[in-house]
């Protein structure tokens, strides 16, 4: 005993409906195939993270701080990567040292 109807025209009717379906599930996968492949371009297109950043003053104010690479306060077009040695002569300069990632035990600076 078959759960399908036994008449030709609503087997018909089911056969364009999951033809219909298919159609739309493989559009979805292709899609989401393409966005994958585009974040991974983006991901391996992307610089590589700078080991300590120095985020600029608005205009041409002085620097605000100094930030270790991975900082999560340290986001935005203000930001400047900078060596080590460099991080270590701002903080020398009395560039306030971020409180979040703290660079100044990082990079051994100590007031």
């Amino acid at each position: 005993m078959s759960d399908l109807p036994p008449d030709l025209p609503r087997l018909m009717t089911l056969r364009v409906w999951h033809e219909m379906w298919l159609r739309r599930l493989d559009v979805a996968i292709a899609d989401a195939e393409r966005r994958e492949a585009e974040r991974a371009r983006g991901a391996a297109r992307r610089p590589p993270v700078p080991d300590w950043v120095i985020e600029a003053g608005i205009g041409d104010g002085p620097a605000t701080y100094v930030h270790a690479g991975d900082c999560y306060a340290a986001k935005g077009h203000r930001m400047r990567g900078v060596t080590r040695e460099q991080a270590r002569r701002a903080l020398y300069e009395q560039v306030p040292a971020c409180p979040h990632c703290q660079p100044d035990s990082r990079l051994r600076v100590l007031d």
